[in-house]
Order: C-alpha cells, then structure tokens, then sequence
C-alpha cells in the first residue's frame, strides 16, 4: 500500500479531512512542493499539470499500451475547469448543438447577463429564446436554477454524491456530471464510461475486437484507479491521434 493510500484510508476511519504535500505534483513555482488535500471519499485532487504528468507515468508504468499512447500525444493538458451554475449551464447550452453555436448561445447569454440562478429565473422565456434557447433548454435551465445546488459543498463531497447530486436535475445526465466531476472538481479517480470517444479509442489501443459498451469500460477502467480521470485523458488525446479529429469539446 503507498503511503498516501495508508494515511487516506487511516482519515476515513476517523472522518477527518487530512492533507499531504507531495514533490511530484508541483504548480511550477519556487514552492518545493504543493499541498494536495485528501478527504475521506474523495482521494487525489488534481490542481496542476505535474498532477496530470504523475498519473500518466503511474498508468505508463502499469501498461506499456498507455506509454506508447502517450509516445504520439504528447504532454497532457490539465483540462481544469470552473466549477460552479455557470459551467452546468454553459454545458446544457451546448447539448446538441455545434461549439460554434454554443459559443454564440454562452456569448448571448453573457452579454444579457443570463449566466446567474437567480438571473435566469428571473427572465421571462422571451428573453432566454432571444439568447438562444430552446423550449427544452429553457426549462432545463430553469430546473437547473431551481435545484438549488450547494456547489461549495459539492467541493468536498465523494465523487458517488457529487454525481448523484447533479444527474437528478433535468438535463444534467451522467456523461455533463462526470465531466464536471473530473474537470471543474478536478477529481483523479473519475471516468465517462458511456463517452463513445473513449470507448473507440480503448478499442483501437487495446486492440479489442469490438467497441466495448459502458460496462465493459467500467471493468476495464477499474485497473486504472486511482488515476482513471488521467486514463481519459490519454484516451481523449489518443483518439484525436487515432481518429484526427476531436473527442470532446
């Protein structure tokens, strides 16, 4: 057992946050190293790019088929996130639409001030339709600001609640929390097993037969702990490798 793993699971016996300072996950600066909280349920965060580096060399270390990936990708990117009403909002904004049309949507929204729960519910529909939205997003949006969510709390909560927080609001399903798990949250131990990008590019690297479903991906992803939100990077980048053309937004 590594020595983080010792001390995380000792915290959880007595529910009590803990923090260690790790040399390998660094923000750049003069610092010798930075903190990296630990709370009970939650594990690793990732804050800077030596985080997202230290999990790529534990995975390349595990498989070889994740360092040859990593041979055409390249460095990570560390993908970090707001978290927060507006990163869900902008993320039901972009549902099914192209980037470009989203980022006219969110540049509409912005510039009328709609990016806020209690802006959006105070709007009329007129003034969402006018930013852009749809009869169905504007209802998503209204449920969104409805729900009412502590995203303080969500900070510190395990990654199970967090996820089961946000998919029991209307247009938030499981794919929008687990990416705002891993990106806005920073949390190292989360996968999108449902995200077909990843899945195809599981497929070619491990060079299965066929593309595995979500619990295929589940199964396979459970090696990868406690660094699966840095096995999707690999794969998200390996596929823009494979397939010459993005993954995700």
């Amino acid at each position: 057992m590594r020595n983080g793993e010792y001390v995380e699971e000792q915290a959880s016996g007595i529910g009590l946050p803990i923090t260690l300072s790790f040399n390998s996950c660094q923000s750049g600066g003069d610092v010798a190293s930075e903190v990296q909280t630990f709370l009970p349920g939650v594990g690793r965060i990732i804050q800077y790019d030596a985080c997202v580096s230290e999990g790529a060399a534990w995975l390349a270390a595990q498989d070889s088929r994740f360092a040859r990936a990593l041979e055409l990708t390249g460095a990570l990117p560390l993908r970090r996130r707001p978290d927060g009403f507006a990163e869900l909002l902008s993320a039901i904004v972009s549902q099914q639409v192209s980037v470009a049309s989203a980022n006219a949507i969110w540049t509409r929204m912005k510039e009328a001030e709609l990016t806020g729960p209690r802006k959006i519910l105070a709007a009329t529909d007129d003034d969402l339709r006018a930013a852009g939205l749809s009869r169905q997003k504007i209802r998503y949006a209204r449920a969104l600001a409805d729900a009412r969510i502590d995203f303080k709390a969500l900070r510190d909560a395990p990654d199970a609640e967090v996820i089961a927080t946000l998919v029991q609001v209307p247009g938030i399903g499981l794919w929008t929390a687990e990416i705002y798990a891993m990106f806005s949250l920073g949390r190292a131990d989360v996968f999108a097993h449902g995200d077909l990008a990843l899945q195809e590019a599981a497929r070619v690297l491990f060079e299965l037969p066929a593309r595995p479903k979500e619990r295929e991906m589940r199964q396979m992803a459970e090696a990868w702990s406690p660094w699966r939100s840095v096995a999707a990077r690999i794969l998200w980048a390996y596929y823009r490798v494979a397939k010459d053309r993005e993954g995700i937004r």
